[in-house]
């Protein structure tokens, strides 16, 4: 199957402008939306983006603000609802450029945590969400000193870049995916206060809030995850309606680190993926066929 790669722009948030990429087969079933984590862009999800182009998926991808090729100061934003407002904003263009097409959103990390506050906030006209390794729980890594420092630089200087301290060694246990990640000019991995605080607040705000969702979710993530804890995926999910029930779901990979879509086992991964996503298109009533309205 042939698979056309575009890249380009669209005007989110207060008229900044986004890149975003894509990857589409020639006769696509369904489109995914894809949210990336913190510090890096898009390009990481090629591997993603292929597969799912081949099993007949619309793939699209964006840089955050401040991301990446898109524009802003650089890992900064001013209130964590923009990114909900930039994932909105992709999602309809989206929704019409395959209209008819059921719409599935994914977001990884800090990606996650935008995703899983933007179905509950927004209540999204798409077939699902699928959360990978979601920031819902990140530890100590902003508490005590650091915190407060980081408080009081959000006063005084909320764009000043600090080292989050952050290596490549718990994304994966592949070393080409690590070796790729330090080479890789469009990755920063450093910090301002005001995002460091507004995703802790979102956090704060999100971590239990699953039972104000309402579309089906997966939740996916690698069981020695050192970055953001696992325990934040099962806590979101005992907090969804219904708890434990179908169709929501929470898998959680022994073994696998951060960024299990770029493990050695990452087709399995695409394979679960995409199988719930079908799941979802087959168990639905008959009414609701055909898109995601």
């Amino acid at each position: 199957m042939g698979i056309r790669r575009t890249e380009g722009g669209f005007e989110a948030t207060a008229g900044r402008e986004l890149f975003r990429r894509s990857w589409l087969p020639v006769a696509p079933e369904r489109a995914l939306v894809v949210a990336h984590g913190f510090a890096e862009h898009s390009g990481r999800y090629e591997a993603l983006g292929c597969w799912f182009a081949e099993h007949g998926c619309a793939v699209h991808a964006y840089d955050h603000q401040g991301h990446g090729r898109s524009q802003g100061p650089r890992n900064y934003v001013a209130s964590f609802a923009d990114y909900h407002d930039d994932l909105a904003v992709l999602v309809e263009r989206v929704r019409c450029e395959h209209a008819g097409l059921d719409v599935v959103l994914v977001g990884h990390s800090m990606g996650g945590l935008i995703a899983a506050g933007f179905a509950r906030e927004y209540k999204p006209e798409v077939l699902g969400v699928v959360l990978s390794g979601p920031a819902l729980s990140v530890g100590e890594a902003l508490s005590g000193p650091r915190l407060w420092f980081t408080q009081l630089m959000r006063h005084f200087a909320p764009r000043f870049l600090f080292d989050a301290g952050f290596t490549p060694d718990g994304l994966s246990r592949d070393p080409e995916v690590r070796r790729l990640y330090e080479e890789d000019s469009l990755v920063d991995t450093r910090m301002t206060p005001a995002l460091a605080l507004a995703m802790l607040q979102a956090i704060e705000s999100t971590a239990c809030g699953g039972a104000e969702v309402e579309v089906p979710l997966l939740l996916l993530h690698g069981g020695d995850d050192s970055l953001c804890d696992p325990s934040g995926s099962q806590v979101f999910f005992e907090s969804l309606p219904g708890g434990s029930a179908p169709p929501s779901e929470l898998k959680i990979y022994p073994g696998l680190l951060h960024e299990i879509f770029n493990e050695p086992e990452r087709e399995d991964v695409f394979a679960d993926l995409l199988g719930w996503v079908q799941s979802l298109e087959a168990n639905r009533p008959p009414s609701a066929a055909g898109g995601s309205a």
